[in-house]
């Protein structure tokens, strides 16, 4: 198992350098502007196979490689070529990269048949799909039953919120921080949940000084409440599930 692990950091260890480290901005701007007849992206490839036979440290395994450089290469193309620069391409060319590491992992430590063994566990575990459905049940159903319990009050602080509030923020804050006393419940660690609490108080309080918007301090508070009070709930059912 050490060893599986090893090689998996080993893998990673090339990727991360290749794309976050030896890869200038330079690089990145030229590639956007030339597509598939920028020479940084044959580099940029050639790179990442050299790195992947360092980091490996086994002349044995240069196909692996070849096929970190090739799979490197084939991906930031696609990406290039479909001209988009957002969040959700980013997270979806990384996404692929990791596949093929991941490919290549389970190949060298040939533990391919060792993934369906740990889904089936997976889905015969009441513990961790309690967790996956509580990650979900907070992320989700929780942020559209606070939408519809808050609606109310919305119409009376809209243009305060348009004016004063960067768009969406509040749901994204929202959906982090349940995350965030999710996991400490399920961690232990409760006192964290209050440093959060206390945090963001005095981050709401400060704003509100400024703006002296009574009704939107008021409209926060009631949602940020019921969303702890909807997370708590879902965590200690969760630790039931897991404990009990």
């Amino acid at each position: 198992m050490e060893n599986s692990i090893l090689v998996l950091l080993q893998l990673l260890l090339a990727h991360v350098v290749t794309d976050f480290v030896l890869q200038p901005t330079k690089w990145v701007e030229h590639k956007r502007r030339k597509k598939g007849r920028s020479r940084f992206l044959y580099l940029h490839s050639i790179v990442a196979g050299i790195l992947t036979f360092i980091f490996l440290a086994d002349p044995e395994l240069w196909y692996i490689a070849i096929f970190i450089g090739v799979t490197h290469f084939i991906v930031d193309l696609w990406k290039l070529q479909s001209g988009k620069d957002t969040l959700k391409m980013f997270v979806l060319d990384q996404l692929l990269h990791l596949i093929a590491i991941i490919f290549a992992w389970l190949y060298l430590t040939d533990n391919f048949k060792n993934v369906i063994l740990f889904l089936q566990e997976m889905i015969n575990s009441s513990s961790i799909l309690a967790v996956i459905m509580g990650y979900l049940m907070v992320i989700f159903p929780s942020g559209f039953l606070i939408g519809k319990a808050t609606s109310r009050w919305q119409t009376e602080v809209k243009d305060d919120l348009q004016k004063n509030s960067l768009d969406a923020a509040g749901r994204y804050i929202g959906i982090f921080e349940r995350i965030l006393v999710l996991t400490f419940i399920l961690t232990d660690n409760f006192s964290a949940i209050g440093f959060l609490i206390a945090a963001k108080s005095i981050l709401r309080f400060s704003d509100k000084a400024e703006t002296g918007a009574r009704k939107q301090t008021e409209y926060v508070l009631v949602g940020t409440l019921m969303s702890f009070t909807i997370t708590v709930i879902v965590g200690f059912l969760v630790r039931y599930v897991m404990f009990f």
